[in-house]
């Protein structure tokens, strides 16, 4: 369970609504929450988003407040419960997800520190102005013909290991030993 920021305006179009008014038709009361309306509107298109993404994620529930997502539910895997962050981290408009997921196969220990320690746990990145899959992989690993594990790693986010942009969040998973 975890806190992650992303840069708010820096991710994909997931919300096709240019104006409040246009999102959610306006009944005749007064007594209508306009901002509850439109977070469960997004919250509707999240899932829609991430069904469409075929992770295996089972009784997922999205809540979203204004630019701030809840999430909930079961991952078979930490990379699929990595992925699902990232996909909504990586929307226009939302700046922090909130992980309530459980990770169904997964080992965990505590560290020296306390904290529970994740095996195989990736690390995440913000592309910048100027990076590339093999400049981000030079950087991780040492080698710049590693960006095919970073590619991999972040699909079906990603489609094309050219297309990345500035305010991403990408997953960096370990090497296999």
């Amino acid at each position: 369970m975890g806190l992650f920021s992303f840069i708010k305006n820096a991710g994909a179009k997931a919300f096709n609504f240019k104006k409040k008014e246009e999102a959610v038709p306006m009944p005749q009361t007064s007594d209508v929450d306009v901002e509850a309306l439109l977070n469960e509107q997004k919250a509707q298109m999240l899932e829609e988003l991430v069904n469409n993404m075929k992770l295996d994620v089972s009784d997922l529930d999205i809540t979203v407040d204004g630019d701030m997502v809840t999430i909930y539910g079961n991952a078979a895997t930490l990379s699929d419960k990595e992925k699902l962050i990232l996909i909504l981290g990586n929307v226009d408009g939302i700046a922090t997800v909130d992980d309530y997921v459980n990770v169904l196969d997964m080992e965990v220990e505590a560290g020296d520190d306390g904290y529970r320690r994740y095996d195989g746990e990736a690390q995440f990145h913000t592309v910048a102005k100027g990076d590339t899959l093999g400049k981000i992989a030079k950087s991780y690993y040492g080698n710049a013909m590693k960006y095919p594990v970073i590619f991999e790693a972040n699909k079906p986010m990603l489609t094309d290991p050219n297309k990345i942009y500035p305010g991403q969040v990408l997953r960096i998973p370990p090497l296999d030993a």
